[in-house]
C-alpha cells in the first residue's frame, strides 16, 4: 500500500518506519529541511531504541523515503496519516493549528479517493471538524474519509509497541475506509493483536481516557506516598499488595517524583478542558494534574531534611529525562527539582546517559558529568530523578567515598532503604519509612 505520513516527530517517524517495515511504500513529510536531510542519512532526531536500525533497513530497501514536498506525498499515496504535534496552549487546550494546516495541504492536493488517518492526539469531535474543514477548502469534489487511529506508543518501547501492540483502535464512519484500514493492519493482526473498530468519537476519546487513567494511577500512588511517610508504611509494599488484585494489576502503581513527557501532561489538561467545554465536572481529572505538580515539588524538601543549608552545596542529579530509555525532557520532573535547588543556592552536577543535549537547551548553570560517579564527586547529596538501570548496581562503597556527605534522596525508589542505611547512607525515598 502507498502511504504518506505527515509529521516526522516521535509518532510520525515510528509510524512511518513501522508501516514500511510491514512492506508498504511510505513517504514521510516534514517542513524541517535539516531534519529531513538528516533522516535521509539515517540520523534520528531523538533517542528511541531500535528505531535507527528500522529506518536504515527500510531506507536501504527503498520502502521508506523522506521529503519536504507534501504535494508529492499526498498525490502518490492511498492513505495519509496526520502525525503532527498537538501541544497544550496557554489554557491547557490542545493546539490543533498544525493538524488543520496539514488538512489544508491535503485538501489542496487530493486528486482521488484517499483515507485520511488522524494519528495525532486530538479532542473528541476533531476528526469530523477536519472532514468538514477539508470539504470547505477543496476546489474540486473528491471522495475521501477521515479515520481516527490513536497511537499508544511508549517512549523507550515504541518500536515494540508498534509491531506488537496491546490493541489497535480504529474509528471509522463507513465500510470503504474500514476495508482499507483492516488491510493495512492485517500483518499486525496476524500476530494475535486485537483490532478494535469503533465510531470516530469513541476512538478519539479512548486515547485521552487511557492516558488520563494511567496518569491517575501514578498520582494516586504519589498522593498515598505522603501518608506512608507520616505513618511509617512502605509505598512499594502497598503497591505490591494493591497490584496483586487481579481487578487492578501492578502497572503504573509506582510512587516517585511525578510524571512528565509528551503525552500525560498535555492530554490530561486537554481532557479537563473538553469536560469543562461540555459542562461536565472535571474535579477528578484536574486533581490528577494538580497532584503531579505537587509531587515534583516534594523532592527538594526531602533534600533539605538532609542538607538544611544548600547555599554553595553541591547536589548530584542522576537522570534528567522524564523516564528511562528516552531523551525526552518535556515536562520532566528534573527541571523542577534542579530549578528549585538552584533557587536555594545549590550547585548542580547532573548525569543522564542520553539526555544531555536536550537538557542543555532547558537548564542553565548546570555542570554535566560524563559518568554517574563523576557527578558524585564532592556532592553533599545525591538525588535520583530518573530510574535508569545503570544506577541500580553501582559500587556503593565508591559512591560513598566520592561524596562530601553520604546523603541520598531516591526519587524513584530504586534502592532498598535498609540496605542503603546499613552501608552508611542517610537515605530518603518516596513513601518509604
Amino acid at each position: 500500500m502507498k502511504i504518506a505520513v505527515i509529521g516526522c516527530g516521535y509518532v510520525g517517524l515510528v509510524t512511518g518506519a513501522g508501516l514500511a517495515n510491514l512492506g508498504n511504500d511510505v513517504i514521510c513529510v516534514d517542513i524541517d529541511d535539516e531534519k529531513i536531510s538528516n533522516l535521509r542519512k539515517g540520523i534520528i532526531p531523538f533517542f528511541e531504541p531500535g528505531l535507527r536500525d528500522m529506518v536504515e533497513m527500510n531506507l536501504a530497501q527503498k520502502r521508506l523515503m523522506f521529503t519536504t514536498d507534501s504535494e508529492l506525498a499526498i498525490r502518490n499515496s492511498d492513505v495519509i496519516f496526520i502525525a503532527v504535534g498537538t501541544p497544550s496552549d496557554g489554557n491547557g487546550k490542545a493546539d490543533l493549528s498544525a493538524v488543520f494546516a496539514v488538512a489544508d495541504h491535503i485538501a489542496k492536493y487530493i486528486d482521488a479517493y484517499k483515507v485520511v488517518v488522524v494519528k495525532s492526539t486530538v479532542p473528541v469531535g476533531t476528526c469530523h471538524k477536519i472532514r468538514d474543514h477539508m470539504r470547505q477548502r477543496m476546489k474540486q469534489r473528491v471522495e475521501f474519509d477521515v479515520v481516527s487511529n490513536p497511537e499508544f506508543l511508549r517512549e523507550g518501547e515504541a518500536v515494540n509497541d508498534f509491531m506488537i501492540p496491546d490493541r489497535i483502535v480504529i474509528g471509522i464512519d463507513n465500510g470503504k475506509a474500514k476495508d482499507v484500514m483492516l488491510a493495512l493492519y492485517r500483518p499486525v493482526e496476524r500476530t494475535g493483536r486485537p483490532i478494535m473498530i469503533t465510531d470516530v468519537k469513541s476512538s478519539e476519546l479512548i486515547k485521552y481516557a487511557s492516558n488520563a487513567m494511567l496518569a491517575m494511577r501514578i498520582s494516586f500512588m504519589n498522593e498515598l506516598s505522603h501518608l506512608c511517610e507520616k505513618v511509617g508504611a512502605d509505598v512499594k509494599i502497598i503497591a505490591r499488595g494493591v497490584g496483586l488484585d487481579s481487578r487492578i494489576g501492578s502497572r503504573f502503581l509506582q510512587a516517585g517524583a511525578g510524571y512528565g513527557g509528551s503525552c500525560f501532561p498535555k492530554d490530561v489538561r486537554a481532557l479537563v478542558q473538553t469536560l469543562e467545554e461540555y459542562g461536565c465536572d472535571s474535579r477528578l481529572i484536574a486533581a490528577v494534574e494538580g497532584v503531579n505538580e505537587l509531587q515534583k515539588s516534594s523532592i527538594v524538601p526531602k533534600v533539605r531534611k538532609l542538607v538544611p543549608d544548600l547555599k554553595g552545596k553541591k547536589v548530584a542529579i542522576w537522570g534528567l529525562s522524564f523516564k528511562p530509555k528516552t531523551d525526552d525532557m518535556r515536562e520532566a520532573p528534573s527541571i523542577v527539582v534542579i530549578e528549585q535547588l538552584q533557587q536555594l543556592g545549590a550547585e548542580i552536577s547532573a548525569f543522564d546517559p542520553v539526555s544531555e543535549r536536550n537538557a542543555r537547551k532547558l537548564l542553565s548553570g548546570v555542570h554535566f558529568a560524563e559518568t554517574p560517579l563523576g557527578a558524585l564527586e564532592g556532592a553533599h547529596c545525591l538525588v535520583v530523578v530518573t530510574e535508569w538501570d545503570l544506577f541500580r548496581e553501582l559500587d556503593k562503597d565508591r559512591m560513598k567515598k566520592l561524596m562530601a556527605a553520604p546523603n541520598i534522596v531516591d526519587g524513584r525508589n530504586i534502592y532498598e532503604p535498609d540496605e542503603m542505611r546499613s552501608l552508611g547512607f542517610n537515605y530518603v525515598g518516596v513513601g518509604r519509612g
